[in-house]
């Protein structure tokens, strides 16, 4: 049995404590007597057989019949699958989504199906590459599909390609993918990395438009999330929800199968991210030592290309499937069993070391709205019961925070930040005063449709994610970012972390309590 997550109270002979930095990480020294650390359970076990093991899912799916028996000849068959913001980071081959997209075409193939089309379920991020594709589907399915127009990936601002449904008795539009809507089966393949994923938010967000997204992608849903990690305290999800049962009564037929992953996330010699300080051995203290400096020798694009080469380890824990609901229940529980970590109540401070990767900068650049949604979008909302931190207090993050984007990824997150962000931080006052203007922009559009940049709206929503955080918190400083950068955000710049804790006494006083989250791997905290 794996290890499960464990809280170290930190005193005079704990070890200093690793935290990223971007493309490289530090070794800070947190006060003993009222800090501790929060550490992932280790790896459960993949599974034995994965491609027997998703068979069995699909001949014998909860709520639902059995695969085979929803598939005959001349029907109009559509599988949709998570893009490349999910594993993170990306596994090895074969992905996961490849072996659940082949086991669903075998048996579309023995049933006489001809009529497929798979569908990279992106709603409003950027368009996969090729490469980026073959990875997630392989090499086979690739090249008997794409070259025939059959394989290809959705756009949200084809008015051609969508179909409005109808709306929730809240007024929310519900408008989805064209060919999806009219098939005779939607199958849509998720990967699970965390709880906020899968159940209704796969097709409602993942296949929708605009038009859909803002009624849940919007300043109050997310300030009134607690947080996306528990479903049930989550107005995204909710929303995401309500938008599900529209498209269940206007007829549309949703086979879903999720998936979860163990936490193995780092391959050697980077292995030694994911174990406990004081268990690293004579190599793996001579491995950091040595990849630190080599790291702070290396071009900052050269670094960035190295982390970005990673393959993780991680594989296949459980798989189920059938009808949207019954399946989201078991994944979740399947994924608290292998994050969720029990935490004896909250602190004045939450430190995080925000990481290299995050799901909307895969092969690309962590920019500063990005470290900003990376750390109170989703490592603050690594909780389930409330925040780690108390309300009131102080997140600290470190962070590099460059003054540096992707033109090509990114574009309107370019201009986010010089123009909105010069303006305001506030999120409630940027969606009514510039959103439309970003979301409605014919570049932004075209460059969405025919490159690979997300869409003009996104880098609002980026700052959305954060506003829960935001609100919860006085204070946010980031340790070692580019001070104009940091300055830009709305947050305080810090040297150094003794710096940072300097500057949070004034919010939390002299001696305050602090939690830091040891991630990745991944956890969810369970605040008691």
């Amino acid at each position: 049995m794996p290890r499960p997550g464990f809280v170290l109270e930190v005193d005079r002979n704990t070890p200093p404590i690793m935290f990223w930095r971007g493309e490289n990480f530090s070794l800070e020294k947190l006060p003993a007597g009222r800090s501790r650390v929060i550490y992932a359970p280790e790896p459960e076990k993949a599974l034995d057989d994965i491609d027997g093991a998703i068979r069995h899912a699909l001949l014998n799916p909860y709520d639902h019949d059995p695969l085979p028996a929803l598939l005959f000849p001349g029907m109009k068959l559509t599988i949709a699958f998570d893009d490349v913001s999910l594993p993170l980071p990306p596994m090895r081959r074969p992905d996961i989504r490849q072996r659940v997209i082949e086991a669903v075409l075998d048996l579309a193939a023995d049933a006489g199906v001809d009529d497929v089309h798979i569908i990279a379920a992106l709603a409003l991020h950027r368009r996969m590459t090729e490469a980026e594709l073959r990875h997630a589907v392989g090499d086979r399915v690739y090249d008997a599909f794409a070259p025939r127009g059959l394989l290809y990936q959705h756009d949200a601002e084809d008015p051609e390609a969508l179909e409005y449904i109808g709306a929730t008795p809240q007024g929310e539009d519900v408008e989805i993918n064209k060919r999806a809507a009219n098939s005779d089966l939607l199958v849509y393949v998720n990967i699970n990395l965390v709880a906020m994923d899968g159940g209704w938010k796969s097709t409602a967000t993942g296949l929708s438009s605009y038009k859909s997204l803002q009624h849940h992608h919007n300043p109050k849903t997310m300030e009134a999330s607690h947080s996306f990690m528990d479903q049930h305290k989550s107005e995204l999800h909710k929303s995401n929800w309500r938008m599900g049962k529209v498209l269940v009564d206007s007829g549309v037929k949703v086979f879903q199968v999720e998936t979860t992953m163990n936490t193995d996330t780092f391959p050697k010699p980077f292995d030694f991210l994911s174990k406990r300080e004081w268990e690293w051995n004579a190599k793996d203290r001579a491995t950091f030592v040595g990849v630190s400096a080599a790291l702070k020798r290396t071009p900052t694009r050269m670094a960035r290309n190295i982390f970005h080469g990673i393959e993780a380890p991680h594989q296949m824990t459980s798989v189920q499937a059938g009808e949207v609901g019954a399946v989201h229940k078991v994944t979740t529980e399947n994924v608290y069993r292998q994050q969720l970590v029990e935490v004896q109540g909250q602190t004045d401070i939450l430190t995080m070391g925000i990481p290299y990767i995050c799901p909307y900068n895969v092969n690309s650049i962590m920019n500063p709205i990005l470290v900003m949604c990376m750390g109170l979008g989703y490592l603050f909302n690594m909780y389930r019961g409330k925040p780690l931190v108390r309300e009131g207090g102080v997140v600290i993050m470190t962070h590099p925070t460059p003054w540096d984007f992707n033109p090509v990824h990114h574009p309107s997150y370019i201009d986010f930040f010089e123009q909105v962000l010069a303006e305001t931080t506030d999120p409630h006052v940027m969606s009514q005063k510039y959103e439309k203007s970003f979301a409605e922009d014919e570049w932004y559009k075209h460059l969405y449709r025919t490159g690979n940049a997300y869409h003009g709206v996104h880098p609002f929503y980026m700052w959305y994610w954060g506003s829960h955080g935001m609100q919860h918190c006085s204070r946010v400083i980031i340790v070692g970012g580019n001070v104009k950068a940091v300055r830009r955000l709305g947050f305080t710049p810090a040297s150094t972390m003794d710096d940072a804790f300097e500057i949070a006494s004034d919010v939390v006083g002299n001696t305050p309590t602090i939690s830091h989250i040891h991630a990745p791997p991944l956890m969810v905290c369970d605040v008691k």
